[in-house]
């Protein structure tokens, strides 16, 4: 998704969880993901072209936050939780994850905040995929004047043609924010089951 959006879902998601300090450094290690350091030759990011590399980097990540706060830093593990965090975002709108789980309503699905954004047929499915970057035509996408064409030249399964990035892609964008807020409480809820209660009360901060 855009980068406002991340800061939307974040804040939306967990404002009420984190001291104010420690919520900024976690959205900006998000945003950060989106420079173009991180656009370029980190699919693992954003779950471009590649499921596993994404699951690997969120398990990564994961384990960069339960060592840094096993040691006296705690500037680390937030760092770590953003970047956790976008890619896990990521997932609702750079794959087909959001179709496949319209497609089980007939064409009468529940109101997106219904979403269930861990369905685990769904997450397993041989049908998930992520949408593949075709250079030179994924980049001409962001230019806004050359999008048609892109689009044009561009092939189903490419990042240009999937994407939920933003309300323009139409309404499965609200069903990509609705699952990606609900993976967001999600993955604080897991590092709240899994880190002992001082060290969990250190890396809220609060």
């Amino acid at each position: 998704m855009l980068v406002p959006y991340h800061e939307e879902m974040t804040r939306e998601a967990l404002s009420p969880h984190f001291s104010p300090g420690a919520l900024e450094i976690i959205i900006a290690s998000n945003s950060k993901q989106d420079s173009w350091g991180g656009l370029i030759g980190h699919d693992e990011f954003h779950y471009d072209a590649n499921i596993e590399k994404g699951d690997r980097y969120i398990i990564e990540q994961r384990g960069y936050v339960l060592a840094t706060l096993l040691s006296p830093g705690i500037l680390g593990a937030w760092i770590a939780f953003g970047r956790l965090l976008h890619t896990a975002q990521d997932f609702y709108s750079h794959t087909n994850y959001v179709t496949l789980w319209l497609d089980q309503f007939d064409g009468s699905p529940p109101p997106p905040p219904e979403i269930d954004p861990l369905q685990k047929d769904l997450v397993k499915s041989p049908d998930l995929h992520s949408g593949k970057i075709y250079l030179p035509m994924d980049a001409l996408y962001f230019i806004r004047p050359l999008r048609p064409l892109a689009l044009k030249l561009l092939p189903k399964n490419s990042h240009g043609r999937m994407n939920l990035d933003s309300p323009e892609q139409g309404p499965k964008f609200d069903y990509a924010r609705a699952a990606a807020v609900i993976r967001t409480q999600y993955e604080f809820d897991l590092l709240k089951k899994i880190l002992p209660p001082e060290m969990f009360a250190r890396f809220t901060d609060k």
